[in-house]
């Protein structure tokens, strides 16, 4: 499974409406990686420090209730972007991310995005207003089950 880092990327919505050069820009930085079925790509409550974006392959993405069980919150396939939000700030990861099959990935890690930052800002700033616009259509794509957690959530 051996990935094109700039296919891998224009498959990607994070990267719609990126130019050749700016495509080029992220897959200078992009690393392949390979996760066998059944790996944890990364886990719930541990320190995000990439993104990574599916080449080929299945994740199940889940969390764990108040309950301690582990729930499903659904699976991601090839071009999707997942752990976007280490690229934005520094934080714990909202949920797991497991191999359901053997994945192949690019990871763009944090570290490698500050630097572009300073070189490439308005390469990077695209990225992030990607980033938004893509987290605006998964709220708005779960807008009803956003709807019932709010009205559950108990009244401060």
């Amino acid at each position: 499974m051996a990935l094109v880092p700039a296919t891998t990327l224009k498959a990607c919505p994070l990267f719609k409406g990126f130019t050749d050069t700016g495509i080029q820009i992220f897959a200078g930085v992009a690393v392949a990686r390979a996760f066998p079925k059944g790996t944890a790509l990364f886990a719930e409550g541990k320190t995000g420090e990439s993104l990574l974006i599916v080449g080929e392959g299945t994740v199940r993405l889940s969390a764990r209730s108040a309950a301690g069980e582990d729930v499903s919150l659904g699976e991601v396939g090839s071009g999707e972007p997942l752990g976007e939000l280490a690229l934005v700030q520094k934080g714990e990861r909202l949920c797991t991310a497991t191999a359901v099959t053997d994945v192949s990935a690019l990871e763009i890690r944090a570290a490698d995005f500050q630097k572009l930052l300073a070189t490439k800002p308005q390469a990077c700033v695209k990225l992030l207003m990607g980033i938004v616009a893509h987290f605006g259509q998964k709220a708005r794509d779960n807008r009803d089950m956003l709807r019932t957690l709010i009205r559950k959530a108990p009244a401060a």
